[in-house]
């Protein structure tokens, strides 16, 4: 393992997640994969975002093991997913840890960020953000903290309207759910 991905991997290799992950990152950096890897575990994420049945596949108890790693093999098949991704799916399969999967790619994406230089902001939206908004976004991050910015984005429509951006210990709430029960607080003091 190289120094800056011992140094990485040490801040996210916390947790099952995170040790997954680690496992993970340390075959794609030796593979010269990292790219590649990087690019179909978002292509996972966006596939499980979306797909209700895929969701029902990592995360059913009453899936066998057999039954999870034949259907996330289909999955990777059809989602072009690179040889190592596969493969590292079908592990997770077989040790019944495809529930970890969302929290696997956000780790692994933290340690390729942490390669690159970057930070990672968790930024919840309440619903999905266009290019130029992410462009934006990730310019004002980078702005206010000298870094470069990797962005990590869950849609949650629960928040109504607005972000929430987490990076490191920092958190900035403009979500209007918060807005509204501030005010709602703030009504409820003034009676």
């Amino acid at each position: 393992m190289e120094p800056t991905s011992a140094i990485a991997a040490a801040s996210v290799a916390l947790g099952l997640s995170g040790r997954y992950a680690t496992a993970l990152f340390d075959l794609a950096v030796d593979g010269k994969a990292l790219e590649t890897v990087s690019a179909s575990l978002t292509t996972l994420k966006d596939a499980l975002g979306h797909s209700d049945d895929l969701k029902t596949l990592t995360t059913s108890p009453m899936v066998s093991r057999k039954a999870a790693a034949a259907g996330i093999a289909g999955v990777a098949g059809s989602l072009g997913l690179d040889k190592l991704t596969t493969s590292f799916l079908g592990v997770l399969a077989q040790n019944r840890r495809l529930g970890s999967l969302p929290h696997v790619i956000r780790d692994f994406q933290a340690l390729a960020a942490a390669r690159r230089g970057e930070i990672t902001a968790r930024v919840t939206a309440a619903h999905p953000l266009t290019a130029e908004q992410q462009q934006a976004l990730s310019a004002k991050l980078k702005a206010g903290m000298g870094r470069d910015v990797a962005l990590d984005i869950t849609v949650d429509p629960a928040i109504l309207g607005g972000l929430v951006v987490r990076v490191g210990s920092r958190m900035i709430d403009s979500s209007l759910k918060t807005r509204l029960d501030s005010l709602g607080q703030a009504l409820k003091g003034s009676n």
